[in-house]
């Protein structure tokens, strides 16, 4: 059966491509990237950016998507489990997703708010407020609820536009970064003593 050798070259500059498009929708924001931008950034020549997307727009849904769906799945286990170990486990998974997809965050979290009528947007908000609404249910406090809030948005904003506001000799690496996370986010995440949850631990 004959193979088709030019897949894999087809693959491969699909994933470039959208690789390029996502550190420009990073570095440059969405509204001001152009698909022009994206082939030059990634090499390759505009209509080669339209063979494999049709628009800037399903461009952006194809870069992100890895990463709403990896949430998703981070937040379906968390919703089905019972066990106390459960957040500190939350906590790990999306220290270690926000490492991964650092650019996806970064778009969702700083351009989110004007890019709100694109689907793959809206289907990142409704899973992030799941899992707000999952974390701080009607037995957690307003302090709680805050807590929450600014220890997750604070890491997302650190691994994503807070890293541009140091040198290169200053920048943590992935892995120190991802210590210093998993110390500090569960500690800002524990209820207080006294107020302490069945999820917690």
């Amino acid at each position: 059966m004959p193979t088709d050798a030019k897949a894999p070259a087809r693959a491969r500059a699909a994933d470039e491509l959208k690789q390029a498009a996502l550190e420009q929708f990073a570095s440059v924001g969405f509204a001001a990237t152009s698909l022009q931008h994206i082939a030059d950034h990634a090499g390759y020549s505009k209509s080669s950016v339209l063979y494999h997307y049709a628009s800037k727009e399903a461009l952006l849904e194809s870069a992100i998507e890895p990463a709403v769906s990896q949430f998703e799945e981070v937040l379906e286990d968390y919703l089905a489990g019972r066990d106390p170990a459960r957040r500190r486990r939350l906590v790990d998974r999306v220290i270690d997703l926000m490492l991964v997809h650092r650019e996806a965050v970064h778009v969702f979290l700083i351009q989110g708010p004007s890019l709100a009528e694109l689907p793959i947007i809206a289907r990142a908000d409704a899973a992030v407020r799941r899992l707000a609404a999952a974390i701080c249910d009607e037995r957690e406090s307003v302090e709680d609820q805050v807590r929450f809030g600014v220890a997750l948005g604070g890491a997302a904003f650190l691994l994503t536009a807070g890293r541009t506001f140091a040198d290169d000799r200053a920048q943590p690496s992935d892995d120190e970064l991802r210590a210093a996370l998993h110390t500090v986010l569960p500690e800002l995440l524990a209820p207080p003593a006294g107020t302490r949850t069945a999820d917690a631990e």
